[in-house]
């Protein structure tokens, strides 16, 4: 995509969007459940992440830490008196969030970095539970060398545990990203039976489990749907041994199956876009990738047969 090219799209998208999207007095904006990662734009201030939200058309927002800060229990926004000026600005918006990513990794081992771990977890429990905010995103993540798998899946159940009795009668879920080591069905069902928590559950990023764990987006639903909570959407193409993150139906992954297969068996979570900017600075400015992926996706969802909502 051309500079030029770019710069139509963003304004032709803005232009479109921004009517139906902001909210007049009491009246409600009519959303498709589509949000979007805030590691996609790691340089936004609180103001405009709402601000750009609301006018691309999202309905929601995933916190993934603001300006560079990746603990949200330590942002201004979030502390004292704040929470609550927070919750109007998202009122005013029209927008929710749709949960809160915690860095918090289950498999580690070592005392003091596993208590850091868990104690992140806890607390973004207990910012979730204040913002009235259903999940809160931990991982798995790896199998460290030299361990066996069966020891580390055990000490992730037991984390996950702990953080799901953490959360028990707080109206927030710990849901688990299929994500590092863990990308696999069988892996994943592994994990979540053996934590049989109510408040325990799947944050299915559909990209890792196609590209890493092989498997089509039919298959994973068909072993994990019921613990499916949550989504994390977006494409790529194979460079070298690894991938590059595209912009959304330019790649090998199989979006448009995805958002099929969730609507198809009456998924009612959001679509949310992770692009991993904060990571990969060298991908696409969130000025464009925003846009691009909200036309996109209002495209797939109408073709299968989601419709927008009050939010």
């Amino acid at each position: 995509m051309t500079d030029i090219t770019r710069r139509g799209f963003v304004a032709g998208v803005a232009a479109a969007a921004a009517a139906p999207a902001l909210l007049l007095g009491k009246q409600r904006a009519t959303r498709y459940p589509i949000s979007f990662s805030t590691l996609g734009c790691p340089k936004w201030p609180w103001s405009r992440i709402l601000g750009q939200a609301a006018e691309m058309g999202y309905a929601a927002i995933e916190l993934r830490g603001i300006e560079g800060q990746m603990d949200l229990t330590k942002r201004p926004e979030f502390i004292g008196t704040r929470v609550g000026q927070s919750m109007k600005d998202l009122e005013a918006a029209g927008l929710r969030i749709s949960d809160l990513g915690a860095s918090a990794k289950m498999h580690e081992a070592e005392p003091a970095t596993r208590t850091a771990q868990l104690d992140e977890g806890r607390r973004f429990i207990d910012l979730a539970q204040q913002l009235h905010v259903p999940y809160v995103r931990v991982f798995g993540d790896q199998v460290p060398p030299g361990e066996s798998k069966a020891s580390v899946l055990a000490r992730v159940v037991d984390g996950l545990r702990t953080l799901g009795q953490h959360a028990k009668g707080s109206d927030v879920s710990v849901i688990i990203e299929s994500h590092g080591d863990f990308t696999d069905s069988p892996t994943l069902l592994e994990i979540l039976k053996g934590a049989a928590m109510p408040n325990v559950a799947l944050l299915w990023d559909a990209h890792h489990t196609f590209v890493a764990g092989k498997e089509d987006p039919a298959a994973t639903y068909k072993a994990l749907g019921s613990y499916v909570r949550h989504t994390h959407l977006k494409d790529s193409k194979p460079d070298g041994t690894g991938v590059r993150y595209v912009l959304t139906g330019d790649g090998n992954v199989p979006v448009r199956d995805t958002v099929n297969v969730l609507a198809r068996n009456g998924y009612r979570g959001y679509y949310s876009f992770e692009w991993e900017k904060a990571w990969h600075p060298e991908i696409e400015e969130p000025e464009v990738s925003f846009p691009h992926y909200a036309t996109i996706m209002r495209r797939y969802l109408t073709e299968a047969g989601v419709v927008p909502t009050s939010v």
